[in-house]
């Protein structure tokens, strides 16, 4: 099945690794997939990659695909790619210049969307817009810009245009915000128990980037009961009533990954399943259990499942508008990457 008009599913999946097997194949082409995520265990080095992506795309051309590329500790390919350092390095530099940091965030995005786009990565999955509370055993930490929200909003911003300009879009990460919390959600589920004022505070940053029309927003497995017993990733009230109706965000909602811990303590894959459905959630990754997936895609209700179809087709036509190179050596010859790279190796003190 590799008709580009088979309609986008809600199930982002993985693949098993730098290749390819029969079962990857089949499920990449079921109609209840939209979209596959790669780790660091699909990557050898980037013409490998490369191939990898050109086959997932023979088996649905319309696939999106994507991975966790923050920069810092979150950065999925090594090995013949930029180092992406942590964005704290970029808060830190607003305030020694803040133009300069400005400008480096947007180069940073844009450098960031057009390696992934050469290797034919449609999403990063960035950036963080959580707040850095000084918090050393948080799961954010320096994956954070700053540790003020105007901070956050403005090198976000640049951040987001950046990546627009490469080729790609935003997804900003994890709202309503996790960065106050000690607990990581991908082992537990964590709790705030922060009052709606304070909420609100940590939102800032969202209402500027969807104001500016954001792309699409990943949901934090955390539990605010201010707002509501159920984590933000599987709430109506987070994701319809405060996201949807209250901030105006008309763009695509993920899950963060459903076998993450945080998720886990909800109940069954089906149970998470459905609830994220229920939720208002577009896009649902289900991410190393494979058996899961394969109970998922069994499951006649998720075939059933129309609920955010024209979203997910929506944000499918906002990539590749960008500059995008055919290949990594090809985007080597650009002097916007030799400038943003160059940049990029002296935040982190290296030489090019």
């Amino acid at each position: 099945m590799s008709d580009q008009t088979v309609p986008l599913g809600p199930l982002i999946i993985d693949v098993a690794g730098c290749e390819l097997d029969d079962e990857d194949r089949a499920l990449l082409a079921h109609p209840a997939v939209g979209g596959a995520i790669l780790f660091t265990r699909n990557f050898a080095e980037p013409a490998q990659l490369a191939a990898l992506t050109a086959a997932m795309r023979a088996c649905r051309p319309n696939l999106l695909i994507m991975a966790d590329y923050e920069g810092g500790r979150v950065q999925r390919f090594h090995d013949g790619m930029t180092r992406i350092p942590p964005m704290r390095r970029l808060g830190q530099l607003w305030h020694a210049d803040q133009q300069q940091a400005v400008a480096l965030a947007a180069d940073t995005g844009w450098l960031i969307a057009a390696e992934l786009g050469a290797l034919g990565i449609d999403l990063p999955l960035a950036p963080v817009v959580d707040i850095d509370y000084g918090r050393a055993e948080t799961a954010i930490g320096s994956r954070a810009f700053a540790g003020e929200a105007e901070v956050v909003s403005a090198l976000a911003q640049a951040f987001c245009n950046g990546l627009t300009q490469g080729g790609s879009v935003a997804t900003a990460k994890h709202f309503p915000g996790h960065g106050h919390v000690v607990p990581d959600s991908h082992a537990e589920l964590p709790v705030d128990e922060r009052d709606w004022a304070v909420l609100q505070a940590d939102m800032a940053p969202y209402r500027t980037l969807i104001a500016a029309g954001l792309a699409s927003i990943m949901l934090a497995h955390i539990r605010y009961p201010a707002v509501d017993e159920l984590p933000a990733s599987l709430s109506p009230q987070w994701i319809g009533r405060i996201l949807r109706r209250d901030l105006g965000f008309a763009g695509c909602v993920f899950s963060d990954d459903l076998s993450m811990g945080g998720a886990a303590a909800l109940g069954s894959y089906r149970e998470r399943v459905a609830m994220a459905l229920a939720a208002g959630c577009d896009y649902l990754p289900v991410c190393n259990n494979r058996a899961a997936v394969r109970a998922q895609l069994a499951d006649a209700a998720l075939l059933a499942a129309n609920g955010g179809r024209d979203r997910r087709e929506h944000l499918q036509t906002l990539l590749g508008h960008g500059e995008r190179a055919k290949s990594l050596l090809e985007l080597q010859q650009n002097p916007r990457w030799r400038q943003a790279r160059e940049r990029l190796c002296a935040l982190n003190g290296e030489t090019a």
